[in-house]
């Protein structure tokens, strides 16, 4: 029998030339960025979720981390702002799409417009995620490590709720006037507020009602709370307080969970940084009339496609890394 061969018309598939299936070659390397870095992020998330499931005994509870909101300091208010941060984004996306639609009409103002509120949006989210991570360095209740590694917080045995450090103990100031560390002496600034071991110890002796839980969780995923003798018997273990977090330990629990933090959300905030500096650059060329004299508001799409990206990324972080 002989064989059929059946062809396209002609026109209907791509036979060469530098614009294959009817995109151009912009659009072209453009997705071919984002396939990339969608695998790159990828492989970030999974080595994320593998360590998370390693260390899922001790690893930090969400809830308890991001739970601050601007001005409403003393607030338990767990991923509120976060969430507000996502919304922000996911909405300058719409603006986005909005400043494509306006292109392929041809109007230069609308275009403009919504390019500004993108930019204003991108800008908002930096500002969010940067005070995030102060926050997050800061800390807000302080805890102190075990020889182990362990990290050991305080909460109050009447309440329940968790202890700020200042809340039992009293710095020692001439003692923090020089620290010893490994033999080495340095100078400390007093304003800096450090606790040593010794003021933590001698706050928990003077304060009955102070309790010990432990970074581990228990059966119903809560952090192991410890009896008086059992926290005092654990404290005796403390070689260091822990004020914050950094990439070396950090109060809130398991060291990589700190570092994690910084290393997602920072090379996604590049992406955001990133994207709002071209958003800017389009918004003055639309300004200047660039793309109305070439016709075309291509780069005002291509632009758009990796802002779309950097939202949906966005939304994978903030699922793995805050809600699960």
């Amino acid at each position: 029998m002989e064989a059929t061969v059946t062809t396209a018309t002609e026109g209907k598939v791509w036979g060469g030339g530098n614009r294959p299936l009817g995109a151009s070659y912009g659009k072209m390397m453009i997705w071919y960025f984002i396939l990339s870095d969608a695998l790159t992020f990828s492989g970030f998330l999974a080595a994320y979720g593998l360590t998370r499931f390693k260390f899922i005994d001790s690893w930090p509870i969400a809830d308890e981390v991001f739970n601050h909101f601007p001005f409403l300091h003393g607030v338990d208010a767990p991923m509120y702002y976060v969430a507000l941060m996502t919304f922000i984004l996911i909405f300058s996306s719409v603006t986005m799409v909005l400043a494509v639609d306006a292109g392929h009409q041809m109007k230069r103002s609308k275009v403009a417009w919504y390019m500004f509120f993108t930019v204003i949006g991108g800008l908002i989210f930096l500002g969010s995620q940067a005070w995030e991570w102060k926050n997050f360095i800061q800390g807000s209740y302080g805890a102190v490590e075990t020889k182990g590694g362990q990290i050991l917080q305080f909460v109050d045995a009447d309440t329940g709720k968790r202890l700020a450090l200042s809340d039992f103990a009293t710095p020692n100031t001439e003692a923090k006037q020089s620290v010893n560390v490994n033999g080495i002496t340095a100078e400390v600034d007093q304003a800096e507020h450090i606790y040593a071991v010794n003021d933590i110890v001698e706050g928990f002796n003077a304060n009955q009602n102070v309790l010990i839980r432990t970074e581990k969780l228990n059966e119903h995923g809560h952090k192991t709370l410890l009896t008086r003798e059992q926290s005092a018997e654990k404290l005796k273990s403390a070689v260091h307080v822990v004020e914050g977090a950094n990439l070396i330990r950090n109060e809130y629990g398991n060291k990589q969970f700190a570092d994690f933090f910084f290393f997602i959300t920072g090379f996604h905030g590049f992406h955001v940084f990133t994207g709002v500096v071209l958003n800017i650059i389009i918004f003055f060329n639309v300004i200047l009339g660039t793309y109305e004299k070439r016709k075309s508001y291509e780069m005002v799409e291509k632009v758009g496609l990796y802002w779309h990206f950097v939202d949906l990324v966005w939304v994978f972080v903030f699922t793995f890394f805050y809600l699960v």
